[in-house]
């Protein structure tokens, strides 16, 4: 009686071991999707029309400057009055892509290209935070990401109300910062 050597018998095992656990880890390779960004949670004042697509998705850290101010029209009372904002624009993964300061607001790539805006709208967006907004995107100045743009959403908000300290004749000129976070989704023709 003729027996194959072990080798031999066990050869046809391990390619299909092999093969299998070859597939599996091909599989497992598929670049994990990144779920779209979606606006179906959000009011619909700030909600791009149709016809639009998601060109970049930026996380905005950073601070908004307050002054204690005359109210307007109001002689001998104060308010808390935005001056403006200076905030790190980092992509999903973390990475500075850019910068957004004012005034006037301006949204600025590391590639040169920025923009400014005009509001279209706002909505609260809760307690302590500052409102969702859209605004409508002017021309872009300089060749990069910025072309192109049409809107800018401000959503996923963190911080950045007026300061709770009081703001009185006696304290008038004084200044705060504040620190904030906000997702500002840019906007493309589709």
């Amino acid at each position: 009686m003729h027996t194959q050597p072990l080798h031999t018998r066990l050869a046809p095992r391990a390619l299909a071991l092999a093969t299998a656990t070859l597939l599996t880890a091909c599989g497992a390779m598929k670049p994990a999707s990144s779920p779209m960004y979606s606006q179906d949670s959000l009011p619909d004042t700030i909600k791009v029309p149709a016809g639009h697509k998601v060109a970049m998705e930026t996380v905005g850290v950073g601070e908004i400057t307050y002054e204690c101010r005359d109210k307007a029209n109001m002689p001998g009372q104060t308010e808390w009055v935005f001056v403006g904002p200076k905030a790190v624009l980092n992509d999903r993964s973390g990475k500075q892509v850019g910068t957004y300061y004012g005034p006037p607001a301006t949204w600025e790539s590391n590639d040169g290209s920025k923009l400014t805006a005009t509001q279209l709208a706002v909505a609260p967006s809760g307690a302590g935070n500052l409102p969702y907004q859209l605004v409508k995107a002017n021309p872009a100045m300089g060749s990069g990401a910025m072309v192109g743009v049409t809107y800018i959403q401000r959503v996923a908000l963190k911080g950045g109300v007026a300061p709770a300290t009081a703001c009185t004749t006696a304290n008038k000129g004084a200044r705060e910062i504040v620190k904030y976070q906000a997702d500002y989704i840019f906007w493309k023709a589709a």
